[in-house]
């Protein structure tokens, strides 16, 4: 008797809990759910570091405390993100679009700063380049996510590479002093027997722990040169009002023009830190809080097919733009 009620409460229960799930996403408030949702992703970041091997629950909990919390949730927010927010493309099929020329491959009408990405084989809007890490174009519409884990990644590169230093030079002794104690051990087999032989001085465990810190600080590092080395380029093309394609056809038409003693003037570019708000979004003092310390999800100015000035671009921006 008991068995057949545990076998008719167990699907009651299953049932129940989908009713429960259903109505709460039905009746929940979207800030609720948000709330519900920031949690439960908190929760994932903080068991991911109590599962860490090389430190206990104590060391996870000061963890979530310092920056590398921060630096974590931004580097993972921004590239799932840039991988699956599309770069935006013209749409085809209408007359109503202010076009400078025609795409001679797709063979429809191409707006202002759109070009044909010959791997997605589509033309982009505002394209900057094909970026083979996230397997996307860097478009108008993830541009600034794209940028945002550039920075923040490279941020977080920099703070492992500074705080595990201590770690790394611990680690690199430890290595060169087994490299010496096996060579050492090598030269005194020859005159002892196999009961003689001295125990290994460090484990297995200790060799792969000292290795592996060694790597990391390399690789920290590497990467934090490189891609910071990346992320300076586009900050500097971003101050000017360019894309990495915009700057080799500007480059041109600069050379162009300075042998008819003409002056070149990019017509997208508001200052630079007019340029800077445009890029991220800010339109109130407010928002470099909210839309660019905090992860946030607005979409940029304009439609990517359009480029008319925001409004609170400053008067000499626009006079500039005009020339």
């Amino acid at each position: 008797m008991r068995g057949q009620r545990s076998l008719l409460l167990g699907p009651a229960r299953l049932c129940l809990r989908l009713l429960l799930l259903l109505g709460y996403r039905r009746r929940c408030p979207p800030l609720l759910r948000g709330l519900v949702q920031r949690w439960r992703y908190g929760k994932v970041c903080l068991r991911s570091l109590l599962y860490n091997s090389f430190g206990g629950s104590d060391t996870a909990v000061d963890a979530a405390f310092e920056p590398i919390y921060w630096l974590v949730d931004n580097v993972i927010r921004w590239c799932g993100v840039a991988i699956t927010t599309p770069p935006g493309y013209p749409p085809q099929g209408r007359n109503d679009i202010a076009t400078v020329s025609i795409c001679k491959k797709c063979i429809y009408p191409k707006p202002a700063r759109t070009h044909h990405c010959s791997i997605c084989n589509r033309c982009v809007l505002k394209m900057d380049h094909h970026c083979p890490w996230l397997n996307n174009c860097v478009g108008h519409y993830n541009h600034r996510y794209f940028f945002s884990f550039c920075f923040f990644m490279t941020l977080g590169c920099v703070y492992c590479s500074y705080g595990s230093w201590d770690l790394f030079r611990e680690a690199y002794a430890a290595i060169e002093k087994m490299k010496q104690l096996d060579k050492n051990k090598l030269q005194a087999v020859a005159n002892q027997t196999y009961h003689q032989t001295p125990p290994p001085t460090f484990s297995f465990r200790e060799r792969v722990t000292h290795k592996s810190l060694v790597y990391l600080w390399f690789l920290c590092s590497s990467v934090a040169l490189a891609l910071g080395a990346l992320t300076m380029w586009h900050a500097v093309l971003i101050s000017r009002g360019e894309t990495s394609i915009e700057r080799h056809i500007n480059k041109k038409e600069r050379r162009r023009l300075q042998a008819k003693g003409r002056v070149f003037r990019n017509h997208y570019n508001y200052g630079c830190l007019d340029n800077w708000k445009v890029f991220l979004g800010v339109d109130t003092g407010r928002h470099w809080l909210t839309r660019v310390l905090l992860p946030s999800s607005h979409l940029p100015h304009g439609n990517g097919m359009s480029w008319d000035p925001p409004p609170w671009v400053t008067a000499h921006s626009a006079s500039v733009m005009a020339v």
